[in-house]
């Protein structure tokens, strides 16, 4: 019965067939890493980080200073160096150094 749905599910999703399972599970660890740090902003927040990147289109240039200052406290409350980090860790064969996952250490 699960398989039977797992294949219904693949057949009504273009291009999934083609994806090799490895890369859905690195997708799904990336997943439930994301909505970890994401989680850290409550729902507000969250509404107005989605915003600002929409406005912003990828660059910072697009939003006004104090947008870019809001974007930026967004990002740092939701951790997303050590989002970075913990996603390279995760795809690296090879345990990284927790310097690399985490960044330099702050006094």
């Amino acid at each position: 019965m699960i398989r039977h749905a797992i294949a219904h599910g693949v057949s009504r999703v273009p291009g999934l067939k083609r994806l090799p399972v490895l890369k859905l599970l690195a997708i799904g660890e990336i997943a439930l890493l994301a909505r970890t740090h994401i989680s850290k902003l409550d729902a507000t927040e969250r509404r107005r980080f989605v915003e600002l990147l929409r406005k912003g289109r990828g660059r910072t240039s697009h939003l006004g200073s104090d947008e870019r200052d809001e974007l930026q406290r967004l990002v740092a409350k939701a951790e997303l160096r050590l989002f970075v980090g913990s996603v390279a860790d995760k795809l690296s064969p090879v345990p990284l150094p927790r310097r690399l996952v985490q960044g330099p250490k702050r006094h």
